[in-house]
């Protein structure tokens, strides 16, 4: 086993949240009076503080260790602890209990702009942050060029960081955290914030961290990242430590916490969502998988099964189903429709259920979205969007041991080598 790099032992952190109640309006000479008694009741609310006040625990007794160029990840809902952990592996807050010790320089992301110092420059601030690691200036300025030029802020590296925008603010902040070679890199939901590219230079450069051999721990939303970036994996919940293990099978155990029961993939869709005078058409969508079990998480590869519930007005042989599969980003990657013509599906008025299968859906790794549409000659009568969201998971669909597969989507192919039965004539020959 390697040296670990972070090591929490039995780590609590708690808060004193004011005693709930409804604060009255006051009057001036009330709150006059108030003032004269305060210095004399002061003694008596320092003794009855444990009375008034409860006592909210943010993390309890958590333990963990994270060796030498480990990359683990950090998921949880929001309130579950993640950044109270941070902050305290930070330095910025002390646990109540416990001890949490790093070995090496740390750079910390926890939010836009930390550690950076609003009257000083872009270029002041590379500087500072440098010596706040405990780098030498030289260290810096070496690494000062790849720095701007991330962050996309050449022209304005000798303005105030107060006059930023918070995109510029957050391409130099996360610039600085990941280039200044910091033994331990902290981040806190950094790749949640920015535009689409810039969310792809940072994973980038993440991958080139970890690939460096740094310590990281990366909090995240993002599952996809987490799983594309970490190898290791913290779930948290409402405190406490719950899992810590390889990366998909705690996100796995993560996905089954915050969808609930696996029939969660049925999703019946009420008759609120649609206007006054409107028919309700939609009302049901049910996910399976080739065994027909209920679920939201298909391999890559995999069969998909989408059933849809349906009350169908008059006319309805003519009805076309539109099912769209989105991004997480509600870029359109995919669309499936209804035959139209021929006897493949039979439509008729009132209620009923269609299947949509896709034998082999090609999409990889990642979460989806789907809408449903419903159009009766041309003219859509009903529409949902992102009625469910559903999960590819890794898989050796080929059977080669190696998965993994990177992009949108997949496809079979075949490999040979090119001779003249393909027609293809070896130009050496042609020379001869």
């Amino acid at each position: 086993m390697g040296q670990p790099v972070i090591r929490v032992e039995n780590v609590s952190k708690s808060y004193r949240v004011s005693e709930v109640g409804t604060a009255k309006y006051r009057t001036v000479q009330e709150s006059m009076w108030d003032m004269v008694k305060r210095p004399l009741r002061s003694l008596s609310h320092r003794r009855s503080d444990g009375a008034d006040r409860e006592t909210f625990w943010a993390l309890r007794q958590v333990d963990f260790e994270i060796e030498q160029g480990d990359v683990t990840g950090l998921i949880g809902v929001n309130g579950a602890g993640k950044s109270t952990l941070l902050k305290i592996l930070s330095h910025i807050t002390q646990p109540t209990t416990g001890r949490a010790a790093i070995r090496g320089r740390v750079a910390s992301l926890l939010e836009v702009g930390t550690g950076f110092h609003a009257e000083l420059t872009g270029r002041e601030n590379i500087l500072l942050n440098g010596a706040i690691l405990g780098m030498k200036r030289h260290e810096t300025l070496r690494k000062f060029d790849q720095i701007v030029d991330f962050a996309g802020v050449e022209r304005f590296v000798d303005t105030p960081v107060k006059r930023y925008s918070s995109g510029m603010y957050l391409r130099l902040a996360f610039a600085v955290a990941a280039h200044l070679d910091p033994e331990v890199l902290l981040v806190d939901e950094v790749l949640a914030v920015g535009d689409i590219a810039f969310q792809r230079k940072c994973l980038g450069r993440m991958r080139e961290v970890s690939q460096e051999g740094r310590t990281v721990l990366l909090v995240s939303h993002n599952l996809v990242s987490i799983e594309a970036l970490c190898k290791q994996c913290l779930l948290l919940d409402a405190g406490r430590l719950v899992q810590h293990g390889e990366v998909t099978e705690i996100t796995r155990e993560y996905r089954k916490r915050i969808q609930g029961d696996p029939t969660s993939g049925a999703v019946v869709l009420g008759a609120e969502r649609t206007k006054a005078g409107q028919r309700r058409v939609i009302t049901s969508l049910t996910l399976l998988d080739e065994t027909g079990d209920v679920t939201r998480c298909f391999p890559l590869g995999g069969e998909f099964r989408a059933v849809i519930g349906l009350d169908l007005p008059p006319e309805a042989d003519i009805a076309e189903i539109v099912l769209r599969i989105e991004d997480q980003n509600s870029q359109r990657l995919m669309t499936f429709k209804n035959p139209l013509v021929g006897d493949l599906l039979q439509l008729s008025e009132g209620h009923q259920k269609v299947e949509c299968r896709v034998p082999q859906m090609p999409l990889t790794h990642g979460e989806y979205h789907i809408g449903l549409a419903v159009f009766l000659n041309k003219d859509c009568i009903d529409s949902v969007d992102q009625v469910v969201t559903f999960t590819i998971t890794n898989n050796d669909v080929f059977g080669n041991a190696r998965g993994g597969l990177r992009g949108i989507c997949f496809a079979r192919s075949e490999w040979r080598h090119v001779d003249d039965e393909w027609g293809v004539s070896d130009p050496a020959a042609e020379k001869e």
